[in-house]
C-alpha cells in the first residue's frame, strides 16, 4: 500500500511512504520517492492531494506544485509528470485519466476563474482536451460514459461570494458538461457504489449550514437525480460493498473544538448501521483523523492521523472486527492511499 503524505502547505514536505503486506509481518518504509528518484529537484513538492494505481503507474496529484507525478506502481520510479495548476483529484476511463483542477492561484481570491477537468493521455502523459465546471472542482466518479464533479467553491465562500452546490455532469466523449445537479453547499469527495449511486459529501459553510452526506441515483431516464441525505459529518470515506465506512470532524463554533465520529452507511438501505468502526482505546486517542482506506478483500481497516499537522503523523491498523493491531509514524499530514495488488504472471 502506498501513503502519500500531504506535508503542510508551503513547506514543501509532501512525501511517499510504502507498506509491505507480501509476508504474515507489515514492514513500513518511509519517504520512498526521495530514495528512489534521488536526481527529481525538489523530489514530490508541495501539498500532495490525491495517489491513484491505475494499470501499472502510480499517479501522485500535488496540489501546490501544479503538477501530477506518474511513476511505475511496482518501483515508484518516475516515468514523468502532468503540469496542471491547482489540481486535486484524478480518475481513470479507458486510457485517458481525468484531473480536477482549480484552474486559479492557489490563494483564495474574489475574481477565482471557473475550475476545470483535464484529460491526460494515459500513455504520452499529454493534455488533450479540457472541460470547465463549478469553481473549485473537487473529487470526481465515472458512472457509464459520464463523469460527475463535486464543487465547493471553496475559494468563494471564503471570500464571501458563497460556496458552490452542485455536481457537474461531462459527457466525456465530448468533454462537454452537459448538466448540473443541486445538492449542498461546500462538496467535496465523491464516490459511486455499486448500485450506480453517488455518493458525495457537504462541508456546509462552517457558521449556519452543518456538514451532510448526500446520495445521487439515476431516475427512470437514467438523468442522476438527488436521492436524499444524511445529517452526519462525513470528512472521508471508503465504499466496500455495501458498506461505506467514514469519519467525520465537525468544528464548534460554541466549543471552539473538533468533534470526531466514526461509522458505517449501508449505501442500499441508506441507513448509518454502525456509530463506530472500534471499541478499542487506540481510535479514541486519534487527535486528527486525515484519511481511511479499508482493504477491500479481508475488510481490515487503516487510519491516518495528522496530530498537529507539522510533524510526523501515524498509521493505525485495524482488524475487520475493529480489533486494534498496530500502528507506525509517516510522514507530515498522512491522508491519502492506494493499494498495489500483487499480479501473477503467466
Amino acid at each position: 500500500m502506498y501513503l502519500l503524505n500531504e506535508g503542510n502547505m508551503g513547506s514543501n514536505k509532501s512525501s511517499l511512504d510504502y507498506l509491505d503486506l507480501s509476508d504474515s509481518t507489515a514492514h513500513y518504509y518511509r519517504n520512498i520517492y526521495s530514495q528512489r528518484n534521488p536526481s527529481t529537484v525538489m523530489s514530490l513538492g508541495d501539498v500532495g492531494n490525491d495517489c491513484q494505481i491505475y494499470g501499472s503507474r502510480l499517479w501522485l496529484v500535488i496540489n501546490c506544485s501544479n503538477k501530477v507525478e506518474v511513476a511505475r506502481a511496482d518501483s515508484a520510479i518516475r516515468i514523468g509528470k502532468v503540469n496542471i495548476p491547482n489540481c486535486r483529484y484524478v480518475t481513470f476511463n479507458d486510457r485517458y485519466a481525468y484531473v480536477s483542477s482549480y484552474v486559479g492561484t492557489v490563494y483564495a481570491s474574489s475574481n477565482s476563474p471557473l475550475g476545470s477537468v483535464y484529460k491526460v493521455d494515459t500513455l504520452t502523459l499529454q493534455k488533450v482536451d479540457s472541460c470547465s465546471v463549478g469553481y473549485q472542482p473537487e473529487e470526481m466518479a465515472i458512472i457509464g460514459n459520464q463523469l460527475y464533479v463535486a464543487n465547493s467553491g471553496g475559494y468563494q465562500g471564503m471570500t464571501g461570494q458563497g460556496y458552490e452546490s452542485t455536481v457537474s455532469v461531462i459527457d466525456m466523449a465530448t468533454m462537454q458538461e452537459t448538466s448540473k445537479v443541486e445538492v449542498a453547499p461546500n462538496l467535496h469527495h465523491l464516490k459511486a457504489d455499486k448500485y450506480n449511486q453517488l455518493w458525495v459529501t457537504a462541508r456546509g459553510d462552517y457558521m449556519t449550514e452543518a456538514p451532510s452526506i448526500w446520495w445521487l441515483a439515476p431516475d427512470e431516464n437514467g438523468q442522476m437525480k438527488v436521492g436524499g441525505h444524511i445529517d452526519q459529518a462525513v470528512s472521508d470515506l471508503c465504499i466496500v460493498g455495501d458498506s461505506l465506512y467514514f469519519y467525520g470532524s465537525q468544528w464548534s463554533e460554541v466549543s471552539m473544538s473538533n468533534t470526531i465520529t466514526y461509522g458505517i452507511i449501508n449505501v442500499k438501505t441508506h441507513q448509518v448501521v454502525s456509530t463506530s468502526l472500534s471499541s478499542a482505546p487506540e481510535i479514541s486517542k486519534i487527535r486528527m483523523p486525515y484519511g481511511i482506506i479499508v482493504n477491500p478483500i479481508h475488510r481490515d481497516f487503516y487510519l491516518m492521523d495528522a496530530k498537529n499537522y507539522v510533524s510526523s503523523g501515524e498509521l493505525l491498523h485495524f482488524l475487520p472486527d475493529g480489533t486494534f493491531d498496530w500502528k507506525v509514524s509517516t510522514g507530515d499530514i498522512p491522508a491519502h492511499a492506494a493499494f498495489l495488488f500483487k499480479t501473477t504472471k503467466k
